[in-house]
C-alpha cells in the first residue's frame, strides 16, 4: 500500500487593510477552503500591508461621512452594502456592526509586521483580533492602548507591542512593503496572490479559493478521480 503524498507548500501573500471589509470576508473564506482541502497543502500564510486611506488624520473620520465622500454612496446604498456585508460576513462566520469611525491603520500594520517575525500563528491571530476589534466591537485601531490591548489578547506581549509602537519600529519596513505590492499593480484589496504567481482579487468565495489552491498545488485532478 502506498503511502499518502505530502502536503504541497503553498505561498499565500494576503495583500489587506484592518479597515477593509471584504478582507475580513476573503480571510474567513481563504481559511475554510484551506481546511475543506484535508491537509493536502502546506499553506504559508503571510500578511502584507496595504492602506485604503493612508492620508486619514488621528482622529479618524465618520464612517458615514467617509462613504459619502469617498464613493458618492447614498444612505440607501449604505444600508444596502451593509446588509450585504452582514450576510456574507455571517456566512463565513465573521460578525459585523455598525461602525462609528474609520481610522488610519498604519501603526497596526507596524504590529502586525512585528508578529510576522514573532511566527506565523502570532501574526494570524493578531490579525483575526484586529479585524474583530475594529469591525465587530468598533475600536479605535489606531490608539497605542487600543493596540495593545489588542496584541495581548492575541497571545502577544503586551509590553513589547507597547515598545513597538512607542519607538516607531517597523515603519520603513511596512512602507517598503506597501510599495512593493502598489509597484505591482495591486490598487484594491484583499488581493490575494499564491505562489507569487496566482492573483485573486475581493472577497471571493470559498469554491474560488479552494479551486484555485488546488489548480496551483497542482492537484485539480484529485476531487475528479476521488468522485
Amino acid at each position: 500500500m502506498s503511502s499518502p503524498a505530502p502536503p504541497v507548500p503553498v505561498r499565500i501573500d494576503f495583500v489587506s487593510d484592518v479597515s477593509c471589509p471584504w478582507c475580513a470576508v476573503g480571510l474567513k473564506a481563504l481559511e475554510q477552503a484551506i481546511e475543506r482541502m484535508g491537509g493536502q497543502i502546506a499553506p504559508e500564510l503571510h500578511f502584507q500591508p496595504f492602506e485604503l486611506n493612508p492620508q486619514m488624520p488621528p482622529e479618524g473620520q465618520g464612517t458615514d461621512e467617509h462613504l459619502v465622500q469617498k464613493y458618492g454612496s447614498t444612505p440607501e446604498q449604505l444600508a444596502r452594502n451593509r446588509e450585504a456585508l452582514r450576510e456574507r460576513g455571517a456566512a463565513v462566520g465573521f460578525e459585523f456592526k455598525q461602525r462609528d469611525r474609520v481610522y488610519n491603520t498604519f501603526d497596526a500594520h507596524r504590529l502586525l509586521h512585528w508578529a510576522g517575525l514573532e511566527g506565523e500563528a502570532q501574526e494570524l491571530a493578531l490579525k483575526h483580533a484586529l479585524l474583530r476589534a475594529y469591525f465587530t466591537d468598533n475600536l479605535d485601531v489606531s490608539s497605542p492602548e487600543v493596540l495593545v490591548r489588542v496584541a495581548a489578547t492575541a497571545g502577544l506581549d503586551g509590553t513589547r507591542a507597547r515598545q513597538v509602537l512607542e519607538r516607531g519600529e517597523y515603519a520603513a519596513e511596512v512602507r517598503a512593503q506597501q510599495d512593493v505590492y502598489l509597484s505591482r499593480g495591486i490598487h484594491a484589496v484583499p488581493s490575494v496572490i499564491l505562489n507569487d504567481q496566482h492573483l485573486i482579487q475581493g472577497g471571493q468565495p470559498v469554491e474560488l479559493f479552494e479551486r484555485a489552491l488546488r489548480q496551483v498545488a497542482g492537484l485539480d485532478g484529485d476531487a475528479a478521480s476521488q468522485q
